[in-house]
């Protein structure tokens, strides 16, 4: 029998009877994972002589690249800007709970909050790999505290700030550190956020327009220094208005530079966005839109009080209020809920509404060459799942760390069948 040990002593993974997503459609192939990395199979079979160690029958289940969450504050009773020294316990067991819905990757996003709150979280919540443990951190998004007291939503206006004679140096005082940090949410019409902007970027953090009363000048100025993400398209900006349309324009902008693209986050849990702007965001800019969960630690938790960084919410069903106000304050839907209503709210393809919250993500964070895609050689981050898009099994670096249950409860492993 042929040997593919001359190259590598590790176990090849094959994932067979399954659709996978692959160059934006779904098709009818096999996966190779060895050394949680996802093999050629030519080069294995025809270079390597190889073969596979272990079979897991998928059973017509469709694997896509696990999801990534970039704008996430807390779940299941933890808040990530709550200042206390279980920070790293509560990242830790929301990333654990993440992998049910099919989340391998995510952004600990810190709202609005005073400085010592920063100095004592940020230095805590560190970029690290998933596996069985959770979901991995990809770095921190810190949404406010430069934005605007009009558009401030849920942040708590006595901590809201914009920058002084040093600019940069303000925001980094503020922070304390930026080492952890890869999207930071401002708003574009503060004073001297041009050159912020810029810095910003050089230092490989991304920069989202987001609680602003920008009109689109503005934000295309914004854009030209370096801006690549809208934070929550339509929540907490100008409305949309035909002789300005403020920064939902940039959706359709002809100003953004021929080598730039403007991603925006939606999310899509049906109560933040009415499903017509929905599909008018969609349909103007499928390309930008990113699948986020702006999730708040009642997500996963009964309806009731609870609280959200330096202040008390209200949860009713599936809406989040400021308590004692009719304000949004964030989400308690999953990413996998996200993925099926966008697919029913805009008619988008199964491949446009996964991607939204895979590969798109990965795109506007840069590392789409190794996640966010099933393309050879990227990270085996793998998510499974029916054809309603529930999710059957998560997988990180082709390790199983997830499997659903059946209607009686007990283990189906309807995908994880492994055979050797």
């Amino acid at each position: 029998m042929p040997s593919n040990k001359s190259v590598s002593d590790a176990p090849i993974t094959q994932f067979k009877n399954c659709y996978i997503l692959k160059d934006h459609r779904l098709q009818r192939e096999d996966l190779w994972v060895r050394e949680g990395k996802i093999l050629n199979p030519e080069k294995l079979f025809f270079d390597e002589k190889g073969f596979a160690d272990v079979q897991i029958d998928c059973e017509g289940s469709i694997v896509a690249p696990g999801f990534i969450d970039t704008q996430i504050n807390g779940g299941y009773g933890f808040d990530f800007s709550s200042a206390s020294a279980n920070v790293k316990l509560g990242v830790s067991s929301v990333a654990k709970r993440l992998l049910s819905t099919g989340v391998t990757s995510f952004c600990p996003t810190l709202i609005t909050s005073p400085p010592s709150v920063y100095h004592q979280v940020i230095p805590q919540i560190e970029v690290q790999e998933g596996g069985a443990s959770g979901a991995g951190v990809l770095g921190l998004h810190l949404e406010g505290p430069f934005i605007s007291r009009e558009k401030k939503g849920a942040h708590p206006e006595d901590h809201l700030r914009t920058f002084g004679k040093r600019g940069f140096q303000d925001m980094l005082d503020t922070f304390g550190s930026l080492d952890n940090a890869v999207i930071v949410t401002l708003a574009p019409e503060l004073h001297r956020s041009a050159e912020v902007i810029e810095e910003l970027v050089s230092r490989g953090i991304r920069v989202s327009l987001g609680h602003s009363v920008a009109d689109l000048s503005q934000a295309e100025a914004a854009v030209s220094h370096g801006t690549t993400f809208i934070t929550h398209l339509f929540n907490a900006m100008l409305p949309f208005h035909h002789r300005d349309p403020g920064i939902v324009g940039l959706l359709t902008s002809d100003r953004i530079p021929a080598n730039r693209r403007v991603f925006y986050g939606m999310i899509a849990d049906g109560i933040h966005t009415n499903p017509a702007a929905l599909r008018i965001a969609y349909r103007a800019h499928p390309r930008g839109l990113v699948l986020v969960t702006d999730a708040i630690m009642a997500m996963g938790l009964p309806s009731g009080r609870h609280t959200l960084g330096q202040q008390d919410i209200v949860i009713e069903g599936l809406h989040a209020y400021v308590a004692g106000t009719r304000t949004l304050s964030g989400s308690i839907a999953t990413m996998d809920m996200c993925v099926r209503h966008l697919r029913q709210a805009a008619g988008c393809s199964v491949e446009e509404a996964l991607e939204a919250a895979s590969l798109h993500p990965a795109q506007l964070l840069g590392i789409e060459d190794r996640k966010g895609t099933l393309d050879y050689g990227s990270d085996a981050d793998l998510v499974l799942l029916d054809e309603q898009l529930n999710v059957r099994a998560t997988y990180i670096a082709g390790e199983l760390v997830w499997e659903g249950r059946g209607p009686a409860g007990r283990p189906t492993r309807p995908c994880c069948n492994a055979e050797k």
